[in-house]
């Protein structure tokens, strides 16, 4: 009789839901405690909706550009990368001070690469970091500050920027979506993951 098997869950995205499953916890922990006691514990009011009027006591909310990794997080389009950031821990260095450019590659770049390599990468912890670190550089590059030549990477090797008409091409790839600001660098948007030489 054969048998199915499923595909491996990857370890990134366990790492990844359980840092959205700690997010939201933590959220629903730091609740007001004046909005508690305002809710409405009638019955019969169970089914309605309740408007709290924000206290006048409090400080406005300031709304403020994310970081590298929120931003990603928040993009919905990263899922992958952010869980290999997490099971590489650098987490805390892409949410220093910077600033960085990151080539972020969407989860659609993650799933052209074959399963076998991918899983090669995120087995090897030394190589995962490296590849990793590939994507960034040091410093906030927007699109037309990238000149054509070579760029370093945190990783250590070159990428390789080009031009074709508008488009801007990194290792001859091209940025899917350019200057996505955040609080820390800039994130431009990759359709393909960058694999370092060697």
């Amino acid at each position: 009789m054969a048998s199915t098997r499923t595909p491996r869950r990857s370890a990134g995205r366990r790492s990844l839901a359980g840092l959205v499953l700690v997010v939201s916890l933590t959220a629903a922990a730091c609740a007001d405690d004046n909005d508690d006691a305002a809710v409405n514990n009638d019955p019969a009011a169970a089914n309605a909706t309740t408007t709290i009027a924000p206290s006048t006591t409090a400080a406005p909310v300031v709304i403020e550009t994310a970081d590298i990794v929120g931003t990603a997080l928040k993009a919905g389009v990263f899922s992958q990368l952010a869980g290999m950031v997490l099971d590489a821990g650098l987490v805390d260095t892409l949410r220093s001070a910077g600033p960085f450019t990151v080539f972020a590659p969407t989860d659609d770049a993650f799933a052209k690469v074959p399963l076998a390599t991918l899983h090669g990468v995120q087995d090897d912890p030394d190589t995962l970091k490296t590849v990793l670190t590939y994507h960034v550089v040091a410093g906030k590059l927007k699109a037309a500050d990238l000149k054509d030549g070579e760029l370093k990477t945190v990783a250590g090797p070159p990428l390789t920027i080009s031009h074709q008409g508008s488009d801007v091409l990194i290792n001859g790839n091209k940025i899917a979506a350019a200057d996505i600001e955040a609080s820390n660098g800039i994130v431009h948007v990759m359709g393909d993951v960058l694999l370092p030489p060697g």
